[in-house]
């Protein structure tokens, strides 16, 4: 059987789809066009995120005109209608479904499997499923030996006014310790030099070894002591989970544990800040973000920052410009405000014309620029590792592309001396 996984979304979607393709594999699958089963997981967190997937489900039924489409993921799970309307080869089912249901042959048709039938409070257990506690098998096979991810934790106990992942996911857990520490073992055995611990709320990781409660901080260390070869990156990461005792651990790993954090922001104003049901100001943030560089001095920090919230002022804005500045972002993903239904921003009054929102996402990502520049400039004549990832580039500790050429083979990794950026903000070294 040929298959085809079509992924949208973020670091977790894509965790679950390379897992998907890797025990598609094994079943003796092969991936390729002209698909028997096209898998396509969605993504909710913006309108347009949502149009992707539509777009991308009729492409599947376009292009692969004998296929069965299986959709899956945030956006399914939310509007399983809006997928399964399309065309009677659609169906949505649920992760833990998507493998039996792309093996099993005909069953085609309209019905809506275990995703959108399972009651919300059973997909809810504080614990996951067999099939998402099972570690990913040994990629080496399908090219993924460079940067790989490693699914720790799904699901967010927080309501973010303009958020529906929460609904989409469910609730915060957390995947058993020992499975990480595997599936960590195994990558490092594979070749893998590099991977990315990640999930919804990571920062939110509980779980327990032999009657010790794990978290975030002692996860690392579990995994740094059985895979010591490989260096550990940390994904996007709530200021609560930003503990002094995760800052002190990474700031004695010498860039095994990337001294770089991904620190969602989403506003410089205070009063959206609150709007938004953030558990932060941004003075806290500020100041977090002072405490993390007098702990790990060279810390490289990314952020994610929308714009146009509902109600947002030229001073709100303002007010997030200048706290980018004062944070020095390594680097800023900027959203615009995106109503997603069944949330409470949505059905605010005060929504922010397009135009404004565009000439905000201007300005910020020009300043995002500037700082990612000023970031890069202040570390030239620093050294790091540096994993080679393809086309001659590397990716470096501080979360930075790197020229290596072919000095090295991708997924190899190699300490580098920075001589300067070029043009495009890649380091030479």
């Amino acid at each position: 059987m040929k298959f085809l996984v079509v992924n949208l979304g973020c670091k977790v979607n894509r965790i679950e789809s390379d897992t998907i393709s890797a025990e598609l594999s094994e079943h003796g699958c092969v991936e390729g066009d002209d698909a028997d089963v096209v898998v396509i997981n969605t993504c909710t967190v913006t309108g347009e995120a949502e149009k992707k997937a539509r777009k991308a489900t009729r492409r599947a039924l376009r292009e692969n005109p004998s296929a069965r489409v299986l959709v899956t993921g945030c956006a399914a799970s939310i509007n399983p209608d809006e997928f399964t309307s399309i065309d009677p080869r659609v169906r949505v089912v649920g992760k833990s479904s998507v493998v039996a249901s792309a093996l099993r042959n005909g069953s085609q048709g309209t019905d809506v499997q275990e995703l959108a039938t399972t009651p919300r409070s059973a997909r809810n257990s504080s614990t996951l499923s067999e099939e998402e506690l099972a570690t990913a098998k040994d990629r080496s096979a399908q090219g993924y030996r460079t940067r790989v991810g490693i699914k720790i934790q799904d699901g967010c106990n927080n309501a973010c006014t303009f958020c529906i992942v929460h609904v989409a996911r469910g609730k915060a857990r957390s995947r058993d310790v020992d499975s990480c520490v595997d599936e960590a073992v195994r990558l490092e055995q594979a070749g893998v030099r590099e991977a990315v611990l990640s999930g919804i709320d990571i920062g939110n990781y509980h779980s327990q070894k032999d009657a010790r409660d794990i978290d975030l901080c002692d996860l690392l260390q579990l995994i740094r002591e059985a895979a010591p070869r490989m260096r550990l990156r940390i994904s996007s990461c709530e200021p609560a989970g930003v503990t002094d005792k995760l800052l002190h651990f990474i700031a004695s790993e010498d860039g095994m544990v990337c001294r770089h954090l991904h620190i969602p922001l989403q506003s410089g104003s205070s009063r959206v800040l609150a709007q938004m049901n953030r558990p932060y100001t941004a003075q806290d943030y500020v100041a977090l973000v002072r405490k993390v560089r007098e702990i790990v001095p060279k810390m490289s920090i990314s952020t994610d920052i929308i714009v146009g919230f509902p109600g947002e002022t030229d001073e709100d804005f303002a007010q997030t410009m200048e706290v980018a500045r004062a944070c020095q972002f390594s680097k800023i993903h900027v959203f615009r405000y995106s109503k997603r239904k069944g949330t409470p921003a949505a059905v605010r009054t005060d929504q922010i014309p397009d135009k404004v929102k565009a000439q905000r996402a201007h300005d910020l990502s020009k300043l995002g620029w500037i700082l990612r520049l000023e970031d890069a400039q202040a570390r030239i004549g620093d050294s790091e590792r540096v994993v080679a990832l393809e086309n001659g580039i590397g990716m470096s500790e501080s979360y930075h592309d790197v020229h290596v050429g072919n000095d090295i083979l991708p997924g190899k990794m190699k300490t580098y001396t920075f001589t300067g950026v070029a043009k495009d903000g890649i380091f030479t070294v």
